[in-house]
């Protein structure tokens, strides 16, 4: 019977090691996630907008895209386009070109280093936000 009680206490207090162990990874975790989250207003929010980040995230996989393809890709209307183009440009995120093809006007974009260099950022960081969410 002495050794069935010091058995049980032998393994009780592995139990409790590996309860305290499992409670410091968790918490090592929650710092982590809670660092994360503390960060989430850093976050660029300029291009953390739906719309704008379509645009951006469309650039960045394109060399240019002209004005009707964001439109249509983004499946919106010209002034939200428009506004949302001109923020970007506003913040040299993105370039304007304007040029006409015959008689017909023709805007095309593309997407500057700081505006490459802003997306990478943003992606970064929201990945690790993604991260810290998903350890927890």
């Amino acid at each position: 019977m002495a050794k069935q009680t010091a058995r049980s206490i032998s393994q009780h207090g592995a139990q409790q090691g590996k309860t305290h162990e499992a409670r410091s990874r968790g918490s090592a975790r929650s710092a982590q996630a809670m660092r994360a989250a503390e960060k989430a207003p850093e976050l660029d929010s300029l291009i953390h907008e739906r719309m704008r980040l379509g645009i951006v995230s469309a650039l960045a996989a394109n060399e240019s895209l002209t004005f009707s393809e964001l439109k249509e890709l983004l499946k919106t209307t010209d002034g939200n386009v428009s506004v949302h183009a001109r923020k970007l440009e506003d913040a040299d995120y993105i370039s304007c070109a304007k040029s006409f093809v015959g008689r017909m006007p023709k805007t095309e974009y593309r997407l500057t280093d700081k505006g490459r260099r802003a997306l990478e950022e943003y992606l970064n960081h929201m990945e690790a936000l993604i991260r810290a969410a998903r350890e927890r």
